[in-house]
C-alpha cells in the first residue's frame, strides 16, 4: 500500500513536469560573426550551454554570418564558436526574460581560446524590437528594499509608472498604479509564460498567485510597443520567471523582523493619548517574514525541482476614529511554491 502510494505521488510529478516547460517564458540571442578584416564567416558554429542544468543548443551561421536562437529559456549562458580556419571563441553572458539579446563575434587566426564576460547591463540597449521596459535580474531584486518582500512594489519602479489610489480603502496600496496613463487593471501579468492575472480586483501589478522574492528568478516589465508575444491588455507586460533547480543543490533560510524601535507615534494619535490622560504610546506595526527554499536535481542534466515556503505574521493597531484609541489587529498569510522543470 505504501509503495503503491509513493509511486502514485511520483507519477503525478511527473505528469506536471511537462507542461510546465511548454509555456515558458523565453528570451532570445541573435549576432553577427566576423574575421579580423572584418568580413562575414558563414557556416560558423555557435553553441549555447547552461551550465546549471546542462541544457546545450547549437546554430549554424548562414550566409550572411548572422545567428540566431529565437526561443530560449532565460539563463546564464556559456556561448561559444568555432569555425574552421580560427580560433575557438567564448562569451558568458545572462540573458534575462523578453530582453532580446545582440551578441557579435570576431574572430582571430590565432588557436587560443578567448573568453570574455559579457553583463546583463551591457545588453540593455535594445535594439532589436520596439518594445520599452527594464529587466531585472535576482541579483537587483535581492538587493531592492521592499517593506513586504512582494515582488509586486518593485514592479512599479519603472519610467512612465505612476502610483494611483482610487479610493481611500486602498490609498496605501502601491500596487494600484497606472503605467503610461492606461488603466490599474489594464496590466498583464504572467509567471513563466502562464496567465496570473487577478480578474477580481483588478489592481495593477497583482497576480492571484503571491510571489515572493525568493522564489523570482528575475522579471521584465514592457511599458509600451508590446510584441505580439506579450498577450493582451493595453497596460504593463509583466513577465516573471521562477527560480529553477540545478545540478547542484542550493537553498536558504530567512527571516526578516520589523519591531517598533525607535518608531514615532502619529500626531493625532498622540493628541488623543493625551487629551483622555493616556501615555504617548505609538501604534505598533511588527513584520515577521520568514521562510525557506531548496532546489535541486532529481535526474542530472534533465529533471529539477525548486521549492519555496514563506509566511508573513503581523501585528498592526487600528486607530478608532470615534476615540482616537489604538485597537491591535493580527493577522498572518503564508505561501507556497514548488515547480518541477524538465531540461531537453
Amino acid at each position: 500500500m505504501k509503495k503503491s502510494l509513493l509511486g502514485w505521488i511520483l507519477l503525478c510529478i511527473l505528469s506536471v513536469a511537462a507542461p510546465l516547460f511548454g509555456q515558458l517564458a523565453t528570451t532570445s540571442l541573435r549576432g553577427t560573426i566576423k574575421d579580423p578584416s572584418g568580413a562575414l564567416v558563414p557556416g560558423a558554429k555557435i553553441t549555447i550551454t547552461d551550465p546549471a542544468s546542462g541544457t546545450s543548443i547549437s546554430r549554424v551561421a548562414d550566409s550572411a554570418g548572422s545567428y540566431v536562437f529565437a526561443q530560449i529559456a532565460p539563463a546564464k549562458y556559456t556561448i561559444v564558436v568555432t569555425a574552421s580556419g580560427f580560433g575557438n571563441q567564448t562569451k558568458t553572458a545572462e540573458l534575462l526574460v523578453n530582453q532580446p539579446a545582440t551578441i557579435d563575434f570576431a574572430l582571430t587566426v590565432e588557436t587560443s581560446t578567448v573568453t570574455v564576460d559579457v553583463s546583463a547591463s551591457a545588453q540593455t540597449l535594445n535594439i532589436t524590437d520596439a518594445s520599452l521596459g527594464n529587466s531585472t535580474n535576482n541579483a537587483t531584486i535581492q538587493a531592492l528594499p521592499s517593506e513586504e518582500r512582494n515582488i509586486p512594489d518593485l514592479l512599479s519602479l519603472q519610467p512612465g509608472v505612476v502610483f494611483l489610489p482610487t479610493n481611500p480603502v486602498d490609498a496605501n496600496d502601491p500596487r494600484s498604479g497606472a503605467v503610461n496613463g492606461g488603466r490599474s487593471d489594464q496590466g498583464n501579468i504572467t509567471i513563466d509564460g502562464i496567465d496570473d492575472n487577478d480578474q477580481v480586483n483588478g489592481y495593477a501589478f497583482t497576480g492571484v498567485l503571491r510571489q515572493t522574492q525568493d522564489s523570482i528568478e528575475e522579471f521584465r516589465v514592457v511599458t509600451a510597443n508590446s510584441n505580439a508575444d506579450s498577450g493582451r491588455s493595453s497596460g504593463a507586460q509583466v513577465s516573471m520567471v521562477t527560480k529553477s533547480g540545478g545540478n547542484k543543490f542550493h537553498g536558504a533560510g530567512y527571516w526578516y523582523n520589523r519591531n517598533g524601535l525607535g518608531v514615532a507615534n502619529d500626531w493625532f494619535v498622540k493628541q488623543g493619548q493625551l487629551n483622555n490622560d493616556e501615555p504617548n504610546v505609538p501604534g505598533k506595526l511588527i513584520r515577521n517574514i520568514y521562510g525557506a527554499d531548496l532546489g535541486g536535481p532529481i535526474i542530472k542534466d534533465k529533471l529539477f525541482f525548486f521549492g519555496n515556503w514563506e509566511a508573513l505574521r503581523r501585528r498592526e493597531s487600528a486607530c478608532s476614529t470615534s476615540e482616537t484609541r489604538l485597537k491591535p489587529v493580527t493577522w498572518g498569510s503564508g505561501s507556497c511554491l514548488v515547480l518541477v522543470d524538465q531540461s531537453s
